[in-house]
């Protein structure tokens, strides 16, 4: 069987496997980037839309900004969130810096411009039109990938291999990586819509509850609008799609004018949606994405976190791919440390919250803060952003602070009622 040797092969030609194929080939890497979809304008439908502010500085270091920005991508000001107590649109501080912004951009748009920097840059072989069959494994460490490619097949050999193949990762699979699966409780349909549908067009709208939707100004003049409901919806979407997403949508308090809009796209979604979770690393192999860590889609932290992930594994190795396997993995060791550390505690909050339970105190305490206090406010927009951790979130003296604002916000209301 013909093979070839590179420094990195990395399947799947997405967003994290393109971005860490630019990384590696600008760091001197040889890489090999093998895409089962023969078109470079390939892309995925089913998507929340919305970027991270924390993800934007990585994507001024790829490229991608100038280049969305120019598709008509435009910057989102930080997210407005609906909650029983009232809106939540978190401010920069009197005289401040203003907000980081997020993006939001249509996969059709994103997936083949982050594609062809991928092709344009120098190092980078991308293979179109290829599937991973196997892996390559010798004395138990992976050291290549077999793809089938136009009725042949072929061996890649490589010092490192990448799973940057989705969700659903045959990578994982052939190298025997387990996956955990959260049951998620909620559904979720979206559709494009034409017009002046938000009261704002640079500003994301979620709603928040145990049962949820989103709206999000996207590129092309488009809205994407999406429900979440809970399961026990279920028999009403399937027995009228339109009726039932129409109605549902009518029913969001401050919700989206439908009425000064047209919907351009059929309705599209999934009814089932599990949360799944792998060990990133294996001897010789890493997983970036969705392969390592697919997450609830209403948080709107795929995108993100598949351009972070794929920089964190970067970053971690690509010193270390001409030292020797034992040094490969010590990067690879760093890496998954490092994913652990940004993602496991956040995935583990939005786990549970996909079980379609109520808000609990320390929530509830966080988010009616937040409507009444712009600090507190500010810190969500830091944390729904990204750009900290669980522990920083629920830091106790943002605790604090929340429940002195609401404990005065009630006795407030407390002095007016005997008024």
């Amino acid at each position: 069987m013909n093979h070839s040797t590179y420094d990195v092969a990395i399947v799947g030609g997405s967003i994290a496997g393109c971005t860490a194929a630019i990384l590696y080939a600008r760091a001197g890497a040889r890489v090999a980037l093998i895409e089962r979809h023969k078109s470079p304008d390939a892309y995925k439908v089913l998507c929340n839309h919305y970027i991270q502010p924390s993800a934007v500085p990585l994507m001024r270091e790829l490229g991608v900004t100038p280049l969305i920005e120019r598709a008509g991508a435009p910057r989102t000001l930080p997210v407005a969130w609906w909650t029983r107590w009232g809106w939540i649109e978190p401010e920069p501080e009197p005289g401040g810096e203003p907000l980081p912004y997020g993006f939001n951009v249509r996969r059709e748009t994103l997936d083949p411009i982050v594609r062809r920097i991928a092709l344009d840059t120098e190092g980078v072989d991308v293979q179109l039109g290829a599937k991973a069959v196997d892996l390559v494994s010798e004395g138990g460490r992976t050291v290549g990938v077999r793809i089938k490619q136009g009725g042949e097949e072929r061996e890649i050999r490589a010092r490192l291999v990448v799973g940057a193949d989705g969700r659903n990762s045959s990578v994982a699979e052939y190298a025997g990586i387990p996956t955990k699966s959260v049951a998620n409780s909620r559904f979720s349909y979206f559709a494009y819509y034409r017009g002046d549908v938000l009261p704002k067009s640079d500003v994301s709208y979620i709603w928040f509850g145990q049962d949820m939707a989103y709206a999000n100004p996207t590129d092309g003049g488009l809205t994407a609008i999406a429900c979440a409901p809970g399961k026990s919806h279920l028999p009403a979407f399937k027995a009228d799609l339109d009726g039932a997403y129409t109605e549902y949508l009518s029913r969001l308090p401050g919700g989206p004018d439908l009425s000064a809009g047209e919907r351009v796209s059929k309705i599209i979604g999934t009814t089932d949606y599990p949360l799944l979770q792998r060990e990133p690393t294996a001897p010789g192999l890493a997983l970036v994405g969705d392969a390592g860590l697919c997450s609830d889609p209403i948080w709107g932290v795929g995108v993100g976190w598949a351009f972070q992930s794929a920089s964190w594994l970067v970053a971690a190795t690509k010193e270390r791919l001409h030292l020797g396997p034992g040094e490969v993995d010590r990067g690879l060791a760093e890496y998954r440390r490092e994913h652990r550390a940004r993602l496991r505690g956040q995935q583990f909050l939005i786990a549970d919250y996909a079980g379609g339970r109520p808000m609990n105190p320390i929530e509830r305490q966080l988010f009616a803060g937040a409507v009444r206090d712009p600090q507190t406010a500010r810190h969500l927009h830091r944390y729904a952003s990204r750009f900290i951790g669980v522990r920083e979130f629920l830091a106790p003296r943002v605790l604090a602070r929340a429940g002195l604002v609401n404990a005065r916000h009630r006795i407030r209301g407390a002095a007016r009622t005997s008024l």
